[in-house]
């Protein structure tokens, strides 16, 4: 629900899709407070691949991912990982998930990625022209397999995206070519995909660029900032925290994966939950120039500041648990064997982050019940990708009331 132009809006969360969205705010002239429960740019924002993959983008529930799941299940090695513990939540959650893993549920959600697909990257652009001081790099995703079979699935996939209007755009690369292409890439890979029209980015870099940014604009950031409560009034909205009330005119939820303690409140039935990711830096003994993925391991390897950023698992634990080091020890076991001239003894920057991951596999973007308190969040795996377009459609929706058709499937009240 909404009422119209409002002049001062309170964003929860300082990731991607929240500054994003504080980013595009201030575009309309609107004044804006970005609240944060750590500091900028800590959350899943922080250490994932930075691949921005328009292409690559899709609901994670679908029929592999089910199979997947039910071999995988409790097994710490495995890419997907569900601890065996007592939580109903989660297991309700799984459940709902299970039954959007046909492959007609598949082709419904993912024509509804295809049009806010097409805007991402242009999204990226636009900041970046507007004066986000952190580059985006146009490259190719190189796929390493040990043998062609192991690709199947990715060219299943492209038929698949073909079908429902996405195009992308694969080439097989000989392999006489890829040890100067990408040295990295071992004599292991017997098989090697380039993944057109992909960017990335250094995600940390981006993030703290576009909060330098929105800031400079006048937005007030409030960080180390624990919200507890979002309430509609005569008065505006009033935001709680254990620090003392904030009250605006509207107010965007965009908190990731800790959007269900909030946003079941005001209507949002759609579950999300922590489906946490696992990366760390290493040195490498040449440049990187692209990033590599390992789908046979789930891996994505970027170049990060000088070396590569490898990250990669699912792991349906809370999303403020610790790290578990048997995750970080497998991924380095999965990666090495396809890997060459890595410093697998200088690895730092350690990291676990929660990916917020809806049951139905869309994202939730709009209004709610609750007179003017708007939701951005459960974009999976896909946030850093789709956080700009998402920031600008909701934006214009919060500050003209008019709705972009592209919006309709990710209702948070649907």
């Amino acid at each position: 629900m909404t009422s119209p132009s409002p002049h001062q809006i309170i964003v929860i969360g300082a990731g991607i899709v929240g500054l994003s969205t504080a980013w595009h705010l201030q575009e309309y002239g609107i004044d804006v407070t970005v609240v944060e429960r750590s500091d900028i740019g800590l959350g899943a924002s922080w250490g994932n691949a930075g691949w921005l993959s328009p292409g690559l983008a899709t609901p994670l529930p679908e029929p592999s991912v089910l199979r997947h799941a039910v071999g995988s299940v409790f097994n710490s090695h495995s890419p997907l990982y569900i601890p065996p513990r007592f939580d109903p939540g989660l297991w309700r959650f799984l459940s709902r998930f299970a039954t959007f893993c046909t492959s007609r549920q598949w082709d419904v959600a993912m024509r509804k990625y295809v049009p806010i697909n097409a805007m991402a990257l242009g999204a990226f652009d636009e900041l970046t022209a507007a004066g986000v001081k952190s580059p985006t790099h146009a490259q190719p995703i190189f796929a390493a397999y040990e043998n062609a079979e192991q690709a199947r699935p990715l060219f299943h996939e492209v038929e698949q995206l073909a079908r429902v209007g996405q195009t992308l755009q694969v080439r097989e690369v000989p392999l006489s070519e890829i040890h100067q292409l990408q040295p990295i890439i071992s004599g292991a890979a017997h098989y090697v995909v380039a993944i057109e029209d992909q960017y990335y980015i250094d995600p940390g870099d981006f993030v703290r660029a576009l909060a330098d940014q929105v800031r400079a604009r006048g937005a007030k950031m409030l960080t180390n900032t624990n919200v507890t409560s979002v309430t509609s009034s005569s008065n505006g909205v009033v935001v709680g925290s254990k620090g003392g009330d904030h009250t605006s005119d509207a107010v965007v939820l965009a908190t990731g994966a800790w959007l269900g303690e909030l946003g079941s409140r005001l209507g949002v039935r759609t579950q999300v939950r922590a489906g946490r990711g696992y990366s760390f830096s290493v040195p490498t003994e040449q440049p990187v120039t692209a990033p590599v993925y390992l789908p046979a391991k789930r891996i994505a390897c970027t170049p990060y500041r000088g070396g590569l950023r490898i990250g990669g698992t699912m792991e349906f634990r809370p999303a403020s648990a610790p790290i578990n080091c048997d995750r970080v020890d497998n991924l380095i076991e999965a990666s090495r064997p396809m890997l060459d001239g890595v410093r697998w003894d200088k690895i730092t920057d350690v990291w676990v982050g929660p990916r917020p991951v809806s049951s139905d596999g869309m994202p939730l973007i709009g209004g709610t019940n609750a007179t003017n308190i708007y939701v951005a969040g459960g974009h999976g795996m896909w946030g850093m990708t789709l956080g700009p377009v998402t920031g600008k459609l909701l934006a214009q929706l919060i500050a003209t009331g008019l709705r972009s058709p592209v919006l309709d499937p990710f209702s948070p009240v649907r």
